[in-house]
């Protein structure tokens, strides 16, 4: 019988993970139960997918506040810091802040506007649009700011992060300036020793800075990659993907784990015989159009992923042939030119006019916003996902 189902992404209940447990035995054994208690089995290309969270959590990969201090005081001289381009979290940055804070003087806080990175607004384009005011140009003072637009809280939050930023920051016993300016090199304006707490437009802002005569430059990703006091640490990304734990540390994204993935994916092959893809995933890459806020604060969607999960899908778009290349056929004809296509088509279709339209992105970003979304942030209990059937296609 023909298989009438494609994709299904299924939440996998397990344990609650904790520092040391055993990832590679209770994913395999919470699928492998999934699979007996529902009715389903295991299909080669299947994907089997681990939240960053429970990874760093068994890794015990944690660091505290005062760890965070520490190596800030130790790498940008524990004076007069200026810290920019941070995203306004409070559960990933305001923690990181508090360690930045107690680690300086004075924090001299360059926030980007309208909004940062990954789209939490401070301010409307509307609003900027009424005052005059250029963000691509205008430098604001915390008093303008105030002047021009008084206080502004969060659409979903409710939280004033201006406010609330400046409030960490004196609490953790560092003096604050507050700047609002969307050009990297006006920091230099205020200090020589900056930390830049951007994500993906990192490397060319310490770019920037550097050219422009910045004494010391740091990312978060320059942050505890190595051990502090004993700390946790992730030695390609720092702070990058962190999260807030308690009041006084946090939970880093989860240090190498390329052989976790292995290991899983092994012990699978050898239960059921079936080659079955394994990857960690964070973020997922969407954007929620009401609040505008893209769902993508962790350096990388995937920090390890199985040899199988390497590239971009390969795929034509079926309502381009239905529309151009078979628009005179329609029931068992249009499907039978269609499915020849499909098993006929290039290995590579870059370029391809058939292939318009198909998502340009890498299968693990892919199948991580999948995986985010089925997994959510929550209470769900399911952070482990088994996708089936992802890379089936119309022919299957």
């Amino acid at each position: 019988m023909e298989r009438k189902v494609g994709t299904i992404s299924r939440g996998i209940r397990c344990p609650i993970i904790r520092e040391g447990d055993n990832l590679v035995d209770i994913t395999v054994s919470s699928v492998m139960e999934a699979a007996e208690s529902e009715g389903f089995s295991l299909r080669d290309r299947d994907v089997v997918a681990l939240t960053e969270s429970i990874v760093a959590r068994a890794q015990g990969n944690y660091a505290t506040v005062q760890d965070v201090a520490d190596d800030v005081r130790a790498k940008l001289g524990g004076g007069t810091i200026g810290v920019i381009f941070p995203i306004t979290s409070r559960n990933r940055f305001a923690i990181v802040l508090k360690g930045i804070a107690m680690g300086a003087k004075k924090v001299v806080l360059m926030l980007s506007y309208p909004s940062d990175e990954v789209g939490n607004a401070l301010l409307t384009y509307d609003q900027l649009d009424e005052a005059g005011v250029n963000p691509y140009s205008d430098v604001l003072t915390l008093e303008k700011y105030r002047e021009l637009f008084g206080d502004n809280k969060h659409e979903f939050t409710g939280v004033d992060y201006v406010e609330y930023y400046s409030d960490i920051i004196k609490e953790a016993g560092a003096e604050v300036e507050i700047v609002f300016a969307n050009q990297a090199k006006t920091i230099l304006n205020y200090t020589d020793c900056v930390l830049t707490c951007d994500i993906h437009t990192r490397k060319r802002t310490k770019r920037i800075l550097l050219e422009n005569g910045a004494k010391v430059v740091c990312g978060l990703d320059d942050i505890l990659t190595s051990p502090v006091n004993g700390s946790g640490y992730n030695s390609k990304y720092g702070l990058l993907g962190s999260n807030k734990s308690t009041e006084d540390q946090i939970k880093l994204f989860p240090n190498e784990c390329q052989d976790l993935v292995e290991d899983i994916q092994a012990q699978l092959l050898k239960l059921t015989g079936k080659h079955v893809e394994v990857m960690v995933y964070g973020d997922g890459a969407f954007k929620d159009p009401q609040g505008k806020i893209w769902e993508l604060a962790d350096p990388v969607v995937s920090p390890a992923f199985t040899a199988g999960l390497h590239g971009t899908p390969n795929e034509l778009k079926l309502k381009y042939l239905a529309d151009n290349d078979f628009k005179d056929l329609s029931g068992a004809e249009l499907k039978e030119a269609i499915s020849k296509s499909i098993k006929e088509k290039q290995s590579n279709l870059v370029g391809n006019m058939a292939s318009q339209g198909t998502t340009p992105r890498q299968l693990t970003d892919l199948l991580g916003s999948l995986c985010d979304l089925t997994s959510g942030s929550g209470d769900k209990g399911t952070p482990i996902i088994l996708v089936q059937g992802y890379f089936d296609n119309f022919t299957d």
